[in-house]
């Protein structure tokens, strides 16, 4: 369900453009092991959608022909694909920054024991969902026993070096509201995150990413069934900040669906608004740019398709992949 769609039309956010292209985020497929109640993406273990070996290989012929600095891998939960570690030990022969949305429960899945070791062989860049620092918080909005699992996985993570003083393994952690709420400054929650979890557990981390939670799928079918949708669109838009519009993540990445198809950010493509094939056609039904067409196509200059949910990237300090823009 896009429960954003009836708001995209006649959107005042502002135009924008990209700039030169450094990160192919790609979603590897929709199939988790959690169904998390913020997850724009409504994946789950029931879903069946995921990238076959053909956009596999073409993932890795535009890391190599466009020089592509970073790969960002997302999903669903992306370890769940079959060539997730093909993939990212290509990449790695490549010299490309590998990033890896993990959700930290399947370090602990049965066959999955070992991944959080091949992770660490190669060197790959782990982003880690942790919503909260307790138990509560957790669990409620990611489902009863994901708290003291990610807390298992975070420690098997350290225990390789991640997120440790003078490491180069790194390890982020990221922050999502429990509600229609915009999230806290990232700076002073980072720092109550690295308190906590190290009294508590000893844990350790690099840095805290707080994202805004995009009303899409769904977070946004949530919203609609409380009737808080309208409010939190507005409280979105009324915390707009331009300064943010020079950090966005779609000036310089491209999101690549599934089935191989970009768009401007993973936002977009749960929304079913394509990178278009033409500046001119913003609204054609066309499915877009595709894989195989990147290799010969110049995206830079070209015009991002905005709607209203964009006003989620730059409420109060922004949001990207990367956390918040800046300092609030």
């Amino acid at each position: 369900m896009h429960a954003t769609l009836p708001l995209l039309k006649d959107t005042d956010f502002p135009r924008i453009k990209r700039d030169a292209l450094t990160t192919l985020q790609v979603n590897l497929g929709y199939r988790c092991n959690q169904s998390c109640v913020h997850c724009h993406v409504n994946a789950g273990p029931n879903r069946t959608e995921m990238m076959d070996e053909a956009n596999i290989d073409l993932v890795l012929q535009v890391l190599k022909d466009r020089k592509i600095e970073v790969l960002d891998l997302t999903g669903g939960a992306p370890e769940l694909h079959v060539s997730f570690r093909r993939l990212v030990i290509a990449a790695r022969a490549m010299g490309v920054r590998v990033i890896d949305r993990c959700n930290l429960t399947i370090l602990l899945e049965p066959g999955y024991e070992d991944l959080a070791e091949f992770l660490a062989e190669q060197s790959v860049e782990v982003i880690a969902s942790m919503p909260c620092y307790s138990l509560e918080n957790v669990d409620k909005q990611r489902g009863q026993g994901v708290f003291d699992k990610s807390i298992t996985g975070l420690k098997r993570l350290n225990a390789l070096g991640y997120g440790q003083h003078g490491s180069s393994l790194v390890l982020n952690l990221v922050y999502n509201p429990q509600g229609p709420s915009l999230p806290p400054e990232q700076g002073a929650l980072q720092s109550d995150y690295k308190r906590e979890l190290a009294k508590h557990f000893g844990i350790v981390f690099n840095e805290l990413y707080a994202l805004t939670n995009m009303p899409i799928q769904r977070f946004g079918s949530m919203l609609i069934s409380k009737g808080t949708f309208k409010g939190y669109m507005e409280l979105l838009r009324n915390s707009y900040q331009q300064a943010n519009l020079a950090g966005v993540m779609c000036r310089s990445l491209v999101s690549v669906d599934w089935e191989g198809y970009l768009y401007d950010c993973d936002f977009n493509q749960q929304l079913a608004l394509p990178l278009p094939r033409t500046i001119e056609k913003i609204a054609d039904l066309d499915r877009g740019l595709h894989l195989k067409d990147l290799m010969g196509v110049d995206i830079a200059g070209r015009s991002i398709v905005v709607a209203d949910h964009c006003y989620g990237c730059t409420a109060g300090q922004g949001s990207s992949c990367g956390g918040a823009l800046k300092e609030s």
